[in-house]
């Protein structure tokens, strides 16, 4: 059953229901949560010491929340800001090309991904796309986000969302009828 964002933040605030509260909140989106990191950053592992990270930064500021936006935003914009960290950390340790090709390496060699040909080819695809148009496409085409919560999540203008999304397609397009030719 999935609780409303009220119902959750009486629950967390009231001391004694503060953890089954939040053990609520994790049951409801940690697998949406999940998915979301690990289309970022590909492997299996590193998105579940992601999702912890983002669980234990939910735990800690979530008395602070502001009710701004959705809990459910909220919670992906962690997420992808932690996922963002993790990146940059790899990055710092070599190139953006290396990045992509040990995530595109993990792909190919990860025991947890069971899709078929054409799931890997569009997994690679999506690999060969700068960060933000990643984030990008997966938000809109596997989580279907609007670009109005896109755009709180990322901060950024739903223009400038749609512009991405566009250019990413076209990519995704070329690179799948590269390797099908």
């Amino acid at each position: 059953m999935d609780y409303s964002d009220k119902e959750l933040l009486e629950q967390f605030r009231n001391e004694s229901t503060r953890h089954s509260a939040f053990n609520l909140l994790v049951l409801q989106y940690q697998k949406k949560i999940y998915w979301h990191i690990r289309r970022i950053v590909i492997d299996h592992d590193d998105a579940n010491d992601i999702v912890q990270n983002v669980f234990i930064k939910v735990w800690k500021a979530l008395d602070n929340f502001k009710e701004e936006a959705k809990l459910f935003t909220w919670l992906y914009r962690i997420a992808t800001n932690e996922s963002l960290s993790f990146l940059k950390q790899k990055k710092n340790l070599v190139s953006f090309d290396e990045v992509s090709e040990t995530l595109s390496n993990s792909l190919q060699d990860d025991r947890f991904f069971s899709g078929n040909e054409i799931q890997k080819q569009l997994q690679l695809a999506i690999l060969t796309l700068p960060e933000k148009q990643r984030i990008v496409f997966n938000m809109k085409y596997f989580d279907e986000l609007k670009y109005e919560e896109m755009s709180q999540v990322l901060e950024t203008s739903v223009g400038a969302l749609k512009a991405s999304y566009h250019h990413a397609v076209i990519k995704i397009e070329t690179f799948l009828k590269k390797g099908n030719s």
